[in-house]
C-alpha cells in the first residue's frame, strides 16, 4: 500500500526534509508539502532586508525549486493535527489524510506576558516582518531631526536582536538617517550563556557601530512610545523590535500530543508521542540528554537529512537512526561585519583562534548561507545570491 507522507513547514526544517525525503521515498509514498507561504526564506538572512528590501530576492527560493514533479505542494495555514482521524487541519482547505506527517512549522515569538509587548512590537520571524521593520525604521528616520534622532530599540540581544541591530546601523550609515539604537538585554551579557570571548568580541562590534547597549535589568512593560524597567528609567521609543524567546506555534493548541510550551518533545529519532507524527526544528524539544536541541538553524538542517531517513525506514519497519547535534561553530553578522567563533577544522584547515572577524569570518557567513542554498537549489543559485549573502 503506498503511504502518504506529509511534511508541514517551509523553513530549514521542512525544506530539508522535503528534500531528504524526495530522494529516500523514491516511489513507496505520496509526498505532500503544506506551507503558509510559497517560498523557502534563508531566515538567519533575513535581517538583510532591514536595509535593503531589494535582498529578498536573493533570499528567497520558490518550492517549484525544490521540489520534484511528484511532490505535492498545497499553500495553506496549518490550524490543526488530528492524531485519531490521522489529519491535517487547514484554514481555508479541505482536510489533509496522512501515513506519517513530519512536523516542521517553527515557532512564534514568545512575549513572557510582559504587558504591551505584543501590541506594541515588531518582530522578526518571517520576509514580511523584515519588509516591515524596513518601513518602520525608513518613516521613523524621514520624520526625524539630527537634533531630535529616532529611537530604535531592539528587545534580546540574542542572535536575531544582534544581527537586527547591525542592520538598522547599516541603514543608519548608508541614509545618514537620524538614529539611535538601542539593544536591550535582561540578563547581564548579550549573546547570553555563550562563551565571553564571543560575547565581548560582539559587544565591541555593536558599538562600534553607534549601538547604545542596555543589559542586567528586564523589560516589565512596553506602552506606546516607551518601554518601562524593573529598575532603570523608562526608554522612549519610535520603533520597538521584540527578539527576545520563541514558544510553539497555536497550531498545537488542541492537538492530542505531549507539549511543552505548545512545542512537540520527542525523542533522538524525532518521533513524537504518537509514532506516526515526527517533529524537528523550532516546532520540538529534541531530547539530546542533558538539554534538548538548541532552536538553531545549524540543528535544524542536520536534523532533516535524519529525520526524513526516519520516516522512510518507519514505512519500511526498519529500526530508527538516533540523531546527535554536532555543534559545527558559531557565526554572527554585525552589518557588514562577522564573529566566529569555535568553528570547527573543515577541508582539514586548521583554525588557531577560537574566535576571530574580519575577512574570513564574513566570507565563512556568506560561504554557510551558499552551502544552504546550494543543497537545496543549485551552486548556481548560491552563486547568484553571494553579494546579499
Amino acid at each position: 500500500m503506498t503511504e502518504n507522507v506529509v511534511v508541514l513547514g517551509a523553513g530549514y526544517a521542512g525544506t530539508g526534509a522535503i528534500k531528504k525525503l524526495q530522494s529516500e521515498l523514491g516511489g513507496n509514498a505520496r509526498l505532500t508539502w503544506i506551507a503558509d507561504v510559497d517560498y523557502h526564506l534563508v531566515l538567519h538572512e533575513s535581517h538583510r532586508v532591514i536595509r535593503d528590501p531589494d535582498v529578498r530576492s536573493d533570499i528567497t527560493f520558490p518550492v517549484d525549486q525544490i521540489t520534484d514533479p511528484t511532490t505535492q505542494f498545497i499553500k495553506d495555514e496549518v490550524v490543526g493535527l488530528d492524531v485519531d482521524d490521522q489529519t491535517v487541519e487547514l484554514a481555508e482547505g479541505d482536510d489533509v489524510e496522512y501515513d506519517y506527517v513530519l512536523v516542521g512549522l517553527g515557532s512564534q515569538t514568545a512575549y513572557y506576558g510582559i504587558p504591551g509587548l505584543e501590541e506594541h512590537s515588531l518582530t522578526l520571524k518571517s520576509l514580511d516582518d523584515a519588509l516591515e521593520i524596513h518601513e518602520a525604521v525608513t518613516d521613523a528616520s524621514q520624520n526625524a531631526t539630527r537634533g531630535d534622532p529616532a529611537q530604535i530599540v531592539i528587545g534580546g540581544a540574542g542572535l536575531s536582536g544582534i544581527q537586527t541591530a547591525g542592520e538598522i546601523a547599516e541603514f543608519r550609515d548608508i541614509h545618514r538617517a537620524p538614529i539611535e539604537i538601542h539593544l536591550v538585554e535582561a540578563l547581564d551579557e548579550i549573546f547570553p550563556g555563550n562563551d565571553p570571548e564571543i560575547q565581548q568580541a560582539l559587544r565591541d562590534l555593536l558599538e562600534d557601530a553607534g549601538v547604545r547597549i542596555h543589559t542586567d535589568d528586564p523589560i516589565t512593560e512596553a506602552n506606546d512610545d516607551a518601554i518601562e524597567f524593573d529598575e532603570g528609567e523608562p526608554l522612549e521609543y519610535d520603533v520597538l523590535v521584540w527578539t527576545g524567546g520563541i514558544t510553539g506555534r497555536d497550531a498545537f493548541d488542541d492537538t492530542d500530543l505531549e507539549k511543552e510550551h505548545n512545542r512537540l518533545p520527542t525523542e533522538a529519532n524525532f518521533q513524537t508521542s504518537d509514532e506516526r507524527v515526527f517533529a524537528i526544528g523550532d516546532s520540538a524539544i529534541i531530547d539530546q540528554g542533558d538539554q534538548p536541541a538548541p532552536p538553531t538553524a545549524q540543528a535544524a538542517w542536520q536534523a532533516a537529512e535524519v529525520a526524513g531517513e526516519n520516516i522512510s525506514r518507519a514505512i519500511e519497519n526498519r529500526p530508527l537512526k538516533t540523531w546527535e547535534f554536532d555543534d559545527k561553530g558559531t557565526v554572527i553578522s554585525v552589518g557588514e561585519k562577522a564573529v566566529a567563533h569555535d568553528v570547527k577544522p573543515a577541508l582539514g584547515i586548521s583554525i588557531p583562534v577560537d574566535t576571530f572577524g574580519g575577512f574570513p569570518a564574513e566570507n565563512l557567513k556568506k560561504m554557510i548561507a551558499a552551502r544552504w542554498i546550494a543543497d537545496i537549489t543549485s551552486w548556481n543559485e548560491a552563486r547568484k545570491s553571494w553579494s546579499s549573502l
